[in-house]
């Protein structure tokens, strides 16, 4: 029988000690057995007394965050590395603001040889050189648009769309022809150019800067009132480009009013006579002005008649009516009908147009007759 201890086989062979366990007086009682539990460390216990294997990562969308810091950074730096280049390359100058220039005016009355003819106003316009004329603002045409170096083609149109918006203001509404208004012609002109127009309505003078007629048409309401709703107009625009920031445009028109006494009471038939009014308007815009709808007036030049010559203009324009004569003349032949350059005098003899020439095809429907200028 087995020693106690021993397995049932019997001792293993080659065991040190000539067979006998070393071991073999060690004796576990059931008491040292239960006390010798093995314990399990929690994964947290474990992390206390051990330093991760690995190294944490932040969250996903922390990782996500910063990888869109680092690329609004870098597309801020390109942006701005970009301006600064064009800013050293760029072609063209940048603008340099400008303050608007006072209106240079010039106003001549023209007198009439003879005494002023009278007639209807129907009966008047039909004989005379207005007679193929366009009514109101249909005689103030666009020329063909087309860009130039600096400006687009919307552009150029804009700046001579205001320029015709100013011509029916200043020399088509029958407020301001009258003198009972002036703001549809101040709201289209340069703000710097505002008080030097308020002091031409308020104060006009004849210093060639003050002259209300230099700004607009208009006729003493006291003596004056229009006969008939048609005004004939006939007349050109022409515009270039001065720089790269400036666009000039020069208007040269024709206006045929008809007009009768003002005054109250039984009129004769057939009172209302014709009085005629060309203006060569120079007009400049720099980009500013084109995207307010707003100009600057550089310089006016009118003709206008019949009237006295010698007589003051610049507050209003005083017509001879039909009957009237004027006392003296200027140098003769000044003719408002006629197109090209017109003629500086401080007073002119009104020589009208013969009726009997009929009037072009492009006259006859407000055309002008020349094409545009350009640069």
């Amino acid at each position: 029988m087995a020693d106690r201890g021993e397995p049932p086989e019997g001792p293993p062979e080659n065991a040190p000690g000539g067979g006998e366990d070393e071991y073999r007086s060690l004796v576990f009682d059931e008491s040292f057995v239960r006390a010798a539990r093995l314990k399990e460390f929690s994964a947290e216990e474990r992390m206390e007394e051990h330093a991760p294997a690995v190294r944490s990562l932040p969250p996903r969308s922390l990782r996500a965050g910063s990888r869109a810091v680092i690329a609004l950074v870098l597309l801020i730096a390109l942006a701005f590395g970009t301006a600064v280049y064009m800013g050293f390359r760029h072609p063209y100058t940048a603008p340099v603001g400008r303050r608007a220039e006072p209106l240079r005016s010039t106003v001549v009355p023209l007198a009439p040889r003879d005494a002023v003819p009278g007639g209807t106003a129907a009966g008047l316009l039909a004989r005379s050189p207005a007679a193929q004329f366009a009514i109101g603002a249909a005689g103030i045409n666009l020329p063909a648009i087309r860009g130039t170096d600096h400006f687009s083609d919307s552009e150029v149109a804009a700046a001579l769309t205001t320029v015709k918006d100013y011509l029916a203001a200043s020399s088509l509404d029958p407020d301001v022809l009258t003198g009972h208004a002036v703001r549809p012609v101040e709201i289209l002109l340069d703000p710097d150019q505002t008080a030097q127009f308020n002091r031409s309505m308020s104060r006009p003078d004849d210093d060639g800067q003050h002259a209300a007629t230099g700004w607009l048409v208009r006729f003493d309401p006291a003596k004056v009132a229009l006969a008939g709703p048609d005004i004939r107009v006939r007349g050109t625009l022409s515009y270039t480009e001065t720089g790269s920031d400036t666009l000039e445009v020069v208007s040269d028109h024709t206006f045929t009013y008809t007009l009768r006494p003002a005054t109250p009471g039984p009129q004769r038939a057939g009172g209302a006579s014709l009085f005629t009014v060309r203006r060569e308007l120079h007009f400049r815009f720099d980009r500013e002005d084109l995207r307010l709808h707003r100009l600057e007036l550089r310089t006016s030049y009118v003709q206008a008649g019949p009237q006295a010559c010698p007589t003051d203009t610049t507050g209003a324009l005083r017509p001879l009516l039909a009957g009237q004569r004027a006392l003296s003349h200027g140098p003769a032949g000044t003719d408002p009908y006629a197109t090209g350059r017109p003629t500086a005098a401080v007073c002119g003899t009104l020589a009208v147009s013969s009726p009997r020439t009929p009037a072009r095809a492009d006259q006859g429907s407000g055309a002008p007759p020349a094409a545009p200028s350009r640069p």
